[in-house]
């Protein structure tokens, strides 16, 4: 007769791992938005000629 192996999660692990997804979701967004963030500063600091060499306006900053 042949038998089959039962393999489960310790209790609570799915429970775990959606709490660790979380924070790393929440992590990501942060990290994505400091990294816009950076980057409008940056932007908001050139000249309106140096917008215009990029193709940018002073408008498509805060669409970034």
């Amino acid at each position: 007769m042949a038998t089959t192996a039962n393999i489960h999660a310790p209790l609570g692990a799915a429970t775990i791992l959606r709490v660790v997804d979380a924070f790393i979701r929440v992590y990501d967004s942060v990290v994505e938005w400091n990294t816009s963030r950076k980057t409008r500063k940056l932007l908001s600091r050139l000249s309106d000629e140096q917008l215009d060499d990029i193709g940018l306006t002073r408008a498509d900053i805060a669409k970034i």
